[in-house]
């Protein structure tokens, strides 16, 4: 089964202002119960979108968007696919039909209400969460539009109920997502190596998620959020148990550090975009899932995503880790579409290893510069 990864991109400030709409809006009180903390969560509403997504005609078609495998998946059917031709499960379905990024503008909004009894309120916190994915670009939550319609499929399908039933196996998911990652692990490794710093970190995560994995961030009063939407972490009993904490542990980091080479790919987007303007050197377009990355600077942020990670690799795993690793990841990402990894990550290695205690972000120059010739 094919995985894809999209980066969600927000709006810039300037359109937003225009929109007259804020993304976030982080009080006092929100900074001081989130400051220094990460948190993982299945939040209800997020759940019945998914849910809801998931008894679409496109949902039931398609094994990528949606984690088809599984009791939980099977109990979902059963519960629910009995309303699979409510008009908004109907309505759902025409806009996936028109972009599958319907599907984070749809389940990314669910952050703007909470469920109060069989109501939607309006969340003080999080205003406008998921704006555009790529190119695409949405003016109105569609949250917004549809919350009637959402409490009423809700009510009628006793939603409440189903998430019930399902609470200790919510449960034991978060658990394993303490147990199996490290996320406090991933983030002091970044603040350390890189120029940027974050606040708070929040896991939204789902049963029926699949391939489509996005982050996002958030920032408001000088408080900064990153927001990130992943699968359940991978068990496969063909690996180890080291190799199963590296496969999650990339799925986690290659969404988290988007938010640090961001910053100084930002910085250094005139170089970026002489040596990426060429498209097809860095990019196999015939690969499905390369449109997510339209601009230079957007091709260059995936490959030093993972390249990224594979230096975590190298400071915290031993050598013979280290090279099954990068072989693991060179072979994803041309398969992806990004065809010159093992050309970026051997630029990368030799750019660190000749300033090992730089920060990362003062490595971009020397890299571009190895990358252009």
């Amino acid at each position: 089964m094919k995985k894809i990864t999209i980066l969600l991109l927000l709006l810039t400030t300037g359109l937003l202002r225009a929109n007259a709409q804020e993304k976030a809006s982080f009080d006092k009180a929100f900074q001081k119960a989130n400051n220094g903390k990460s948190r993982i969560e299945i939040p209800p509403l997020k759940e019945l979108l998914h849910i809801m997504l998931a008894i679409t005609k496109t949902g039931l078609g398609n094994d990528d968007m949606v984690n088809q495998s599984g009791t939980y998946y099977q109990d979902v059917l059963k519960h629910f696919k009995p309303y699979a031709n409510e008009p908004i499960i109907k309505t759902f379905d025409s806009l996936l039909n028109v972009s599958l990024y319907h599907y984070i503008f749809i389940s990314g909004n669910a952050m703007s209400y909470d469920f109060s009894g069989t109501t939607l309120k309006r969340n003080p916190n999080y205003i406008f969460p998921a704006r555009g994915v790529a190119n695409m670009v949405i003016s109105t939550n569609p949250l917004d539009t549809y919350k009637k319609d959402i409490e009423a499929f809700a009510k009628k399908s006793r939603f409440q109920d189903f998430y019930s039933q399902q609470k200790p196996y919510y449960t034991k998911i978060i658990a394993e997502y303490k147990s199996g990652t490290d996320l406090d692990k991933q983030w002091k490794w970044l603040e350390k190596n890189f120029k940027t710093s974050i606040n708070s970190y929040l896991i939204l995560c789902s049963p029926l998620i699949n391939g489509l994995n996005y982050t996002t961030e958030f920032k408001d009063k000088g408080f900064r959020q990153i927001v990130m939407v992943l699968p359940m972490l991978d068990h496969d009993p063909k690996l180890s148990a080291i190799q199963n904490e590296l496969f999650n542990t990339r799925v986690m980091f290659s969404e988290i550090d988007h938010n640090y080479v961001g910053v100084p790919s930002d910085a250094n987007k005139t170089a970026i975009d002489s040596i990426f303007k060429n498209r097809a050197i860095w990019v196999n377009e015939k690969t499905e899932g390369t449109y997510a990355y339209p601009t230079p600077v957007q091709v260059f942020n995936e490959y030093m995503t993972f390249g990224t990670f594979l230096l975590y690799c190298q400071d915290n795993y031993n050598k013979a880790l280290y090279a099954e690793t990068r072989n693991n990841v060179i072979s994803l990402m041309t398969a992806r579409g990004f065809s010159k990894m093992e050309l970026f990550v051997s630029c990368l290695e030799q750019a660190r290893s000749a300033a090992p205690h730089k920060k990362i972000d003062d490595l971009y120059p020397q890299l571009l510069a190895l990358l252009s010739k």
